[in-house]
């Protein structure tokens, strides 16, 4: 498949060249009448194959194309012996072919780009064998196995997704995140694919290799979205097959009325819509790609146009709005307990548990030299809390509501010390029980990220007109993050299958839902959303997988960033219909004006059918922030 389009290609560039030497000949009248009659015959009919093929081949899959208008342009140039004429509809046709097999191509390289990140060479430290000294050998990366002990040192980048087992290095991020400013990483740390480590030395320790990695994921996910066409895309598609219908209804009809077959020529001529066909394509392919340079991978054309459809965005608290590190801030001890106590019990019961806030009281436990015993029994209850039994006695740990169906007792003057703590921070409170009885609160605070009051304000001035809040936090947690931040809604106290439920509550079939979440406790809601958006997906399968649009960066304002790319792309395409009438009024007046003919009319559509493609191909250059030298608004 691959060779018989370089083939295509080479034919497109080799008959580029000879129509256009066979015009020039023709119009500085080098040969004689004759000798010039046959060249013209002889390159237009050579040239007329492939878009006789094109056309046939729609034909048989029931399309409407472009080529099926060339194809009767040329019939009726060739019939009335329109040499030119039917070369310089033969010239436009391979133009626009090269043009548009040009920015394609020049879309996949983009991509392609990123595959010269991975190191093709690495070094890898072999163990010792019976005795013997360890060994470093140079092997291709496509050897490396998972559990091989990766060396990369100052200047290098990482070949693999991997675990540090040595060393300490500032990581250049920028090839997955689209930001340039590095980031520390130390032993026990993440490392991936593609990253660049600017200072120390590193042993490695492979997790993921090959296809498996997120770099190689996020290549493949760009490739696939080229495949994916928007709405304005479709659109014009569809355009283009009503248009050729009433073209050839307009032609046949000017024929009945006029007889005059040169003028209908001309007609077909100058409204040939072959640059709609090539530009708007164009246009979306390289605002992917655009995006994907910022970090932000776009899984379609469907989904950048939806952006600008979204009037409500719905967010999770925790890691969207929040940065998601719960830290324990105070440890409030009730029933004659100590702090210690209190944390021994809570991280006793939470050890086994995968949920943010047990991950941060194992921590805070272990950094502080609590000691604290692994239960016998362990039970998690999703998004409620968690209970476990440790040396015969019950710990229980979870939502004030969990405990109370659980059968602990809570005494009013307890209450009213609960309803204080919640007065405190923007964090979430742990209620820990012991034998049914309420020992003591444990406040965990996570910060409000720096950029999201500032980046929803971005999204009302981007047409946005509801950001709602969903969270498993309480009431008052919730009101205070509303605040701070300026949301539209907020709904506390959430279990993941309610946030469901508040998602179906906001779709609607006249504007679009976006949900913003972590991609994997918010799968559910993202897929059920309209645009279901992950933040911090990098390295993160399931996110990348879950999501419509995967941020590579824990960064609200990238959502931003995206749907300016939708705005810009979407313009462009709307422009290039206006470019595309008014070119056609000022071709048809030509036309009806006898200022040209058939032979004028294609080499005003030829010329003409570059301003479109153009105007498309600015997309390559886009930045955020920017469009095309002009700042957004």
């Amino acid at each position: 498949m691959k060779k018989n389009i370089i083939q295509f290609v080479k034919l497109d560039q080799f008959l580029l060249g000879a129509l256009a030497i066979v015009l020039v000949l023709h119009y500085s009248h080098f040969f004689a009448r004759s000798v010039d009659e046959v060249l013209l015959t002889f390159f237009a009919s050579i040239a007329t194959l492939p878009v006789l093929h094109s056309a046939y081949q729609s034909l048989k899959k029931k399309k409407i194309t472009v080529d099926l208008l060339a194809s009767v342009a040329l019939a009726v140039s060739l019939l009335n012996q329109q040499w030119a004429s039917a070369v310089f509809i033969n010239l436009m046709l391979t133009s626009a072919r090269i043009f548009d097999s040009y920015t394609q191509n020049r879309a996949r390289r983009a991509i392609k780009s990123l595959l010269k990140l991975r190191p093709e060479k690495v070094k890898v430290k072999k163990p010792a064998v019976a005795g013997g000294e360890e060994e470093i050998i140079e092997e291709t990366i496509s050897k490396i196995k998972k559990d091989d002990l990766i060396i990369v040192e100052l200047g290098e980048r990482i070949p693999v997704d991997g675990i540090i087992v040595s060393g300490t290095a500032q990581i250049d991020q920028s090839s997955l995140t689209g930001e340039s400013l590095p980031v520390e990483k130390n032993v026990g740390d993440e490392v991936l694919s593609s990253t660049m480590n600017i200072s120390g030395s590193l042993v490695i320790r492979a997790e993921r290799v090959g296809k498996d990695t997120a770099f190689e994921k996020i290549i493949r996910l760009v490739e696939e979205s080229q495949k994916d066409k928007a709405g304005i895309q479709t659109t014009a598609d569809k355009f283009t097959g009503w248009y050729i219908s009433l073209t050839f209804l307009g032609a046949i009809l000017l024929y009945i009325f006029t007889r005059n077959s040169n003028l209908v020529l001309a007609v077909l001529l100058v409204t040939c819509a072959d640059d709609i066909a090539v530009a708007i394509p164009i246009a979306f392919s390289a605002g992917i790609a655009a995006a994907a340079r910022q970090g932000i991978i776009i899984k379609g054309g469907s989904f950048l146009e939806g952006l600008m459809q979204v009037k409500t965005i719905i967010v999770d608290k925790t890691g969207t709005l929040t940065k998601g590190i719960l830290k324990v801030s105070k440890i409030y001890p009730m029933d004659g307990r100590t702090e210690k106590e209190i944390m021994s019990l809570a991280a006793s019961a939470d050890f086994f548990s995968e949920h943010p806030v047990a991950h941060a009281i194992v921590k805070y436990a272990q950094e502080n030299g609590i000691n604290f015993e692994k239960t016998e029994e362990f039970e998690e209850h999703s998004g409620q809390g968690s209970q476990a039994v440790l040396a015969g006695h019950k710990i229980i740990c979870g939502k004030l509501s969990f405990l109370e169906s659980k059968g602990v007792l809570i005494s009013h003057l307890q209450q009213t010390e609960i309803e204080r703590i919640k007065e405190i921070g923007t964090g979430s409170i742990l209620p820990v029980a012991y034998d049914e009885q309420l020992v003591g609160i444990i406040l965990l605070e996570d910060e409000v990220r720096e950029e999201a009051a500032a980046t929803i304000k971005k999204w009302r001035s981007q047409g946005v007109e509801n950001v709602v809040m969903l969270t498993g936090d309480n009431e008052k947690v919730a009101k205070k993050v509303s605040t701070l931040v300026g949301l539209t809604a907020y709904y506390a106290d959430l279990l993941p299958e309610d946030k469901i439920t508040y998602v179906r509550k906001y779709l609607n079939t006249k504007n679009k839902v976006a949900m913003i979440g972590d991609g994997v406790n918010d799968a559910a809601a993202l897929a059920l959303a309209d645009i279901g958006i992950a933040m911090g997906a990098l390295g993160t399968d399931a996110a990348i997988e879950a999501a419509d649009i995967a941020l590579m960066k824990d960064d609200l304002s990238k959502v931003s960033s995206a749907i300016e790319i939708g705005q810009a792309v979407t313009r462009i395409s709307w422009q290039n219909f206006w470019i595309w009438g008014i070119v056609n009024a000022v071709g048809l007046g030509l036309v009806f004006g006898k200022i040209i003919g058939p032979e004028g009319a294609a080499a005003f559509n030829f010329i003409t059918d570059f301003f479109p493609l153009i105007n498309s191909i600015r997309m390559f250059e886009y930045r955020s922030g920017f469009s095309f030298g002009f700042k957004n608004k």
